[in-house]
């Protein structure tokens, strides 16, 4: 950060991970490949949803909501980070930073809120299976899913409003390839505590209450599958969870990671390492995931592939 007049308006500038001129291209070059990877492998997750009539389903409707999510989440940071090598240039705006941030915000939670909605709904289809198509009816799944939106837009705006309180220096250095929201307030030349609590406040909430939803369907589920008799009946119950549950471990596990890596260390550029897990690596897995463990997602898969190679 350069000493001088505190403005409202700074121009920040994003280091990326590394500031050595001959890593720039690879760095351009790994980036543009795993973001191209999670565009395309997100996008056949939605069309084979889209297009196959055996998963219309709520599980593959929420699914696909969270493969929308995941190429959206990418999208906020990547994109900038690759104009910004490929130009040569470090700035963003400070309309962009917040912007980012924003939307940075909305797409880590609603990919957060979808996987607590899809644990709800292997809680309903494996603990009251002949219930599920009453309990999970349309008018349910379209309502979910609105609260899903709604409360991400919403629970997003506290952190970006009160950003607009404080003041930075004309320029500012960001060991950040995007503006991320702890690293940005470090940076403040005014009196952050209002923002950190928001942050805290909010992280907290949205966190905790999820997080809370996922373990006690699970926890009913473990207990449903422990009273089934055979070993087939429990493999088949387990295995339905098996994606989402291998996704769950993956945002959590790799959000996890960034949390204590910022608590152990202050070393900015370890945590922009770090960061590349839970906002590149996992949504760019997701579609692996479901795909190779999901028989009927295969099957849509080469269905829709063959469709699409095939000569008209």
């Amino acid at each position: 950060m350069q000493p001088g007049n505190h403005s409202q308006f700074p121009v920040f500038l994003l280091l990326g991970l590394s500031e050595k001129p001959e890593i720039q291209s690879v760095l351009f070059g790994l980036f543009l490949s795993l973001y191209l990877v999670t565009i395309f492998g997100n996008l056949l997750i939605i069309l084979a949803i889209i297009t196959d009539s055996h998963l219309h389903t709520p599980m593959y409707l929420f699914l696909s909501n969270l493969s929308l999510s995941d190429i959206c989440f990418t999208s906020t940071t990547i994109p900038k980070m690759l104009l910004n090598i490929q130009i040569q240039s470090k700035a963003i705006t400070y309309t962009g930073c917040i912007t980012q941030m924003y939307f940075f915000t909305v797409f880590g939670l609603l990919d957060n809120l979808l996987l607590t909605v899809m644990a709800y709904d292997r809680f309903v289809a494996i603990c009251h299976p002949l219930h599920y198509t009453v309990i999970m009816n349309v008018r349910l799944c379209a309502q979910l899913l609105l609260l899903t939106w709604l409360i991400s837009v919403l629970g997003a705006l506290p952190e970006s409003l009160a950003m607009s309180r404080l003041s930075f220096c004309v320029i500012v250095d960001i060991q950040h390839y995007f503006c991320e929201l702890p690293e940005v307030l470090k940076l403040a030349c005014s009196d952050s505590f209002i923002n950190n609590v928001v942050l805290y406040v909010v992280t907290g909430v949205m966190g905790f209450f999820p997080l809370t939803g996922i373990l006690l369907s699970y926890s009913r589920i473990v207990c449903s599958v422990l009273r089934i008799s055979t070993t087939g009946g429990k493999y088949k119950a387990f295995s339905t969870c098996g994606s989402h549950l291998s996704v769950v471990f993956l945002f959590y596990g790799t959000c996890l990671g960034v949390y204590l890596s910022s608590t152990w260390t202050q070393d900015s550029q370890t945590g922009a390492f770090v960061s590349v897990l839970y906002t590149v690596v996992t949504p760019m897995l997701n579609p692996f995931i479901y795909s190779l463990r999901n028989r009927d997602m295969k099957r849509a898969l080469r269905k829709l592939l063959c469709n699409m190679l095939s000569p008209r």
